[in-house]
């Protein structure tokens, strides 16, 4: 548990050289490393080295009482001030996390809406964006939320607009972000616009990462969840979205979504249309194609990230899927046919750069831009391994 800070604690200030301040404000069940990662690249923008004064850049946690907040994990923070005047900050910050434990404190709520008159700018992480939406703040507005989250935000608002695809949104005086590591990357451009792009790379590189990601960087996730209504499947799809690298046998991801395999299997053929096997390899394969035009991973490399241990194996679904090899496609000059080479010519100006990190999710869903929507590849329509 951290301490309340006191004056005898208190560094010297030297405010002509501060340039940024936060008050940072803990929702009851908020995610730590959302907090803790955005606070700790502040601390080191702060000083040189990694001395932690707060001179170039200050912050105190804000509450309705000096109660300590617990979150998600277990582990509580004590605020160091209760609400008063907001803007003595650059930023109000709300750190959500788990929802439905408790309602939101209405004082924290007020406490929004105070801020936001007095012309303060507030940063929603996690589901923070969600409880300023409950302020009544968003209404109209983008709001930048996990894909795991996508769903609470529009059954909860639906004056807002989700925004699940990116990392971070900036509308007018709000700033929403989706919370995990995407707080680093909010961090790092919140210290480049206001301090510079020196101390945000300097923090960077103390925390042992070399790159921020763009607030348009995409969110890791399943781009078919939202198509499936049954809970259950869409929690297989999860879990198959997110071990891509090491596939679940099928018995595991049953026993986790709480079915026997027979019963997911059917479950699954039934809403889908191709058995838990057949998904899980058709998404590997696809997501093979987004790292040939994303990434400079060897062949080799992309097999193995894509789940498949031999790289002959990858070659043949692949050739299988698309009518020529990964090799011949990332070339450019595939033989396969005119729709396979203008999909991947889209796919490729989507990509922008060998290290761009654009929307895969965008990337399955995106028919206008005519790359190959999901509707197309991840359904029974098209099951590149039906005998």
């Amino acid at each position: 548990m951290t301490t309340p800070r006191t004056p005898s604690t208190t560094p010297v200030q030297t405010p002509s050289r501060r340039k940024l301040s936060l008050g940072f404000v803990l929702l009851p069940h908020f995610t730590l490393v959302a907090f803790s990662t955005l606070i700790d690249i502040l601390r080191l923008s702060a000083d040189e080295g990694d001395r932690s004064r707060p001179e170039r850049c200050s912050w105190s946690l804000l509450a309705p009482d000096l109660e300590p907040v617990t979150s998600s994990c277990g582990i509580q923070v004590m605020p160091w001030e209760t609400f008063s005047d907001p803007t003595r900050f650059d930023y109000i910050v709300v750190v959500g996390g788990l929802l439905d434990r408790e309602p939101y404190n209405s004082r924290t709520l007020a406490f929004m809406r105070e801020a936001h008159s007095a012309g303060v700018r507030l940063i929603g992480i996690c589901t923070g964006g969600i409880a300023m939406a409950e302020a009544g703040l968003m209404r109209g507005r983008r709001c930048c939320v996990s894909w795991y989250h996508f769903t609470d935000l529009v059954a909860r608002h639906d004056d807002v607009i989700p925004v699940a695809d990116q990392l971070f949104v900036e509308d007018g005086p709000f700033i929403t972000c989706a919370g995990g590591l995407a707080s680093l990357d909010l961090g790092a451009w919140l210290i480049d616009r206001h301090l510079g792009p020196g101390h945000a790379q300097k923090s960077l590189h103390i925390m042992v990462t070399d790159r921020a990601r763009p607030a348009a960087g995409a969110q890791p996730q399943p781009p078919s969840a939202g198509i499936v209504e049954d809970n259950r499947v869409r929690r297989a799809m999860l879990l198959i979205e997110q071990n891509l690298s090491t596939p679940q046998r099928v018995e595991k991801i049953a026993q986790t979504v709480g079915l026997s395999k027979r019963q997911l299997e059917r479950v699954f053929r039934k809403l889908v249309g191709k058995s838990v096997q057949e998904y899980s390899r058709d998404l590997r394969v696809l997501y093979g194609r987004w790292l040939l035009a994303n990434s400079p991973q060897t062949i080799t490399e992309v097999a193995t990230e894509c789940g498949f241990s031999d790289v002959s194996h990858f070659n043949r679904l692949f050739r299988r899927s698309f009518g020529c090899s990964p090799s011949t496609m990332r070339r450019g000059d595939s033989q396969g046919s005119a729709q396979a080479s203008e999909e991947w010519d889209s796919l490729r100006a989507l990509a922008g750069s060998p290290d761009s990190q654009d929307d895969f999710h965008r990337y399955l869903n995106d028919e206008p831009a005519g790359v190959l929507g999901i509707d197309r590849f991840l359904s029974c329509e098209r099951r590149p391994y039906a005998q």
